[in-house]
């Protein structure tokens, strides 16, 4: 039965959980396995400054809410970024978490069973137990930090962070992004500033800051950040409005130079740069690539919003009428077709490559 509401108090309960230290005892790095994320991120580093002359792809679902299905797909992916490695440094998308939208699922970090409750800590253990298994097979993973908590619990295992177009002026996302360990992308926010906003965030995010966080014994403390100098420009669209043309780039580039800001930007291939439909997302990819191969060298990457089947479904209660591999949030093209957008892409840029003396 419910407790009568009281209007001076609005919390039903307060429930202790376990500190970040506590979740990484539960599931350890091994100091190889360190290594081997420290060399990921790295090797990001190098792409965005151009001293690695590879193209970086992230691509994967849009959300993650089937570990098994999330398997299979992590699995093909890794297989094809090992074979396509000389031209593309591939990281899997890993979305734990979503943003408000047209579902009321919050991800899988808070809602694993997607059956509407708050499971946080299994969630939070079954996602570290996930990134493990990917770490285990050499695939880079790339997420957003929505919950500004995520980092102190599974930052340690990723090697490209994002901050989505809500939190690009946040506060407290720049502060956060100032002190983490691997390359943030910012995406440009929906207004017609956005552009400058988001060189804005990465100007804070790439100078030392000052916030109150999570310690890893699960304390509230005061952190204080070196800055990030890998915070980068990630162009998604502004709503429906894409910005991945010729002229965009040249207005990010604008942007970020009167920010004071290296001109690095990846392009998201998705949102509103596809009209929120996958069978664009190739069209971006295409267009992007020609970019490069005419001169452009501010372009560091792109990303794909990619599953093992086609287009989307609504989440739902009962997870067993959930069909295998459709995502649940957003429209993601099917892995065939991811498999063939990315080794045009490999080709193209050897190309490049080549031309230019590097391969």
């Amino acid at each position: 039965m419910a407790a009568p509401f009281n209007p001076d108090r609005c919390v039903r309960s307060v429930d202790p959980l376990l500190s970040p230290a506590q979740l990484k005892r539960f599931d350890p790095m091994l100091p190889q396995q360190e290594k081997l994320v420290a060399g990921f991120r790295k090797t990001i580093r190098e792409i965005l400054d151009g001293s690695d002359a590879r193209l970086l792809a992230v691509v994967g679902p849009c959300s993650i809410h089937d570990v098994e299905g999330a398997d299979e797909y992590a699995r093909r992916l890794s297989a094809l970024a090992h074979e396509l490695s000389e031209s593309l440094f591939v990281v899997m998308r890993v979305y734990f978490e979503k943003p408000r939208g047209t579902s009321d699922w919050s991800g899988f970090l808070t809602d694993p069973f997607m059956d509407g409750q708050f499971h946080v800590e299994e969630g939070l253990k079954a996602s570290r137990k996930f990134l493990h298994h990917l770490v285990r097979m050499e695939l880079p993973a790339g997420t957003e930090a929505l919950d500004p908590f995520l980092p102190a619990y599974l930052g340690d295992m990723f090697s490209w962070m994002a901050i989505g177009q809500r939190a690009s002026e946040s506060n407290t996302h720049r502060r956060i992004a100032s002190g983490l360990p691997m390359p943030v992308g910012f995406k440009n926010g929906p207004r017609d500033d956005g552009l400058k906003r988001a060189a804005a965030a990465i100007r804070a995010a790439s100078r030392p800051q000052e916030y109150l966080g999570l310690g890893d014994d699960g304390r509230f403390s005061v952190i204080r950040t070196c800055g990030n100098e890998y915070a980068h420009l990630v162009l998604r669209g502004s709503g429906d409005s894409p910005n991945y043309g010729a002229a965009s780039i040249s207005r990010a580039e604008e942007a970020l130079e009167e920010a004071g800001q290296p001109q690095h930007i990846v392009i998201d291939c998705s949102h509103g740069n596809s009209h929120y439909d996958p069978a664009h997302q190739g069209d971006v990819m295409h267009d992007v690539l020609a970019q490069i191969e005419n001169g452009n060298t501010s372009i560091a990457g792109f990303m794909l919003e990619s599953y093992l089947e086609w287009g989307n479904q609504q989440p739902r209660l009962d997870r067993s009428r959930l069909e295998y591999g459709v995502s649940v949030t957003d429209p993601c093209i099917d892995w065939q077709t991811t498999e063939t957008l990315l080794r045009e892409a490999a080709e193209r840029f050897q190309k490049v490559r080549e031309d230019l003396g590097l391969a």
